[in-house]
């Protein structure tokens, strides 16, 4: 199962030519170690293992670039800006890897790499923030950086994550915070004008709700938007039998439904079971679907990451239902 990783699980795994040659490596048992496929070059001079690398999500791979360069560089005022500062602050990618490691300096006295690519650009100070020992652009510097430069599906779902982070908790939005985030981000995006994907950035922002927990909801709540199917509502309170709540993904209440992105993490991965078994995780599943339907009389229509990954396949799944769509 994939994971991904903190910043300080991502230094732990990272390993210097220096660490590995400490542990009874050779120059030669290196290369032999790379050759078989036991471990990983993440730079020249910067290792991990094959096997934890097979585990990461690439938004964590790409985290351990980042500390590879980070490590390595000896520039002075150097701030980590775009997918790279993303990663350091935790937000998801969907489905997007990052080429290069994405660095500014005000005037760069080196060149762009192969691995990593240099920008010259002038930062206002409160844009530059330290996290986890890093200088990265803000959170939402960052955001409104990736609004305009990533594909639309995980430029998306960049915005769901950095609003959540400053106007949801436990799943209700304050509105006037996130109000507040959106005339933020319209500043920023003014002060852009006519610059490559700002009218993009600009229907993100617009868009964006921070109650989209995964990025599976972000892209499945495009999908739908795609197809005209309304959604009225995000992370609905349905009082649960035991005093607590059940909290629905979509209200889609021009078709008397709720919609449910389901992840597989849900069910694969260990964490997220939080230390039950796949057969209790599937029992309280139904139990608490069959609970929604019974005292709310809406049908619940559920959907993975194949058939958020595109329009024409949840098209395909929500018509199984019998829920009409565009097209």
């Amino acid at each position: 199962m994939q994971r991904h990783l903190t910043v300080d699980e991502a230094a732990a795994l990272l390993r210097s030519r220096a660490d590995l040659l400490d542990r009874e490596y050779t120059d030669r048992g290196i290369a032999r170690a790379l050759t078989e496929g036991r471990i990983r070059r993440i730079r020249r001079g910067w290792y991990v293992s094959e096997d934890a690398w097979a585990e990461l999500w690439p938004e964590s791979r790409h985290l351990l670039h980042v500390l590879a360069v980070a490590r390595d560089t000896r520039e002075s005022a150097v701030v980590f800006a775009g997918a790279s500062a993303a990663v350091v602050h935790g937000l998801p990618l969907y489905r997007y890897t990052p080429p290069r490691v994405e660095m500014v300096c005000e005037t760069p006295r080196r060149h762009s790499t192969r691995d990593l690519i240099r920008h010259e650009r002038a930062l206002d100070p409160r844009d530059v923030v330290e996290a986890c020992h890093l200088r990265v652009t803000s959170l939402e510097l960052t955001v409104a950086d990736l609004a305009a430069a990533l594909p639309l599906e995980a430029a998306l779902s960049v915005a769901d994550a950095g609003l959540r982070a400053v106007a949801v908790v436990r799943q209700v939005q304050d509105e006037a915070l996130a109000e507040r985030w959106r005339r933020d981000m319209e500043l920023r995006l003014a002060s852009a004008r006519g610059a490559r994907g700002v009218r993009q950035a600009r229907w993100v922002i617009a868009f964006a709700d921070g109650r989209a927990q995964l990025p599976g909801e972000s892209v499945s709540r495009l999908q739908l938007h795609r197809l005209g199917v309304r959604v009225t509502d995000l992370q609905v309170r349905v009082p649960a039998p035991n005093g607590g709540a059940y909290f629905p993904d979509f209200e889609l209440g021009d078709v008397d439904a709720f919609g449910e992105f389901d992840g597989e993490g849900k069910y694969t991965d260990e964490a997220m079971r939080s230390g039950r078994t796949l057969e209790q995780v599937l029992l309280a599943e139904k139990r608490r679907e069959d609970w929604i339907r019974g005292t709310t009389g809406r049908r619940v229509v559920r959907w993975g990451d194949r058939e958020a990954a595109s329009a024409a396949a949840l098209a395909r799944r929500l018509a199984a239902f019998g829920i009409p769509v565009q097209g």
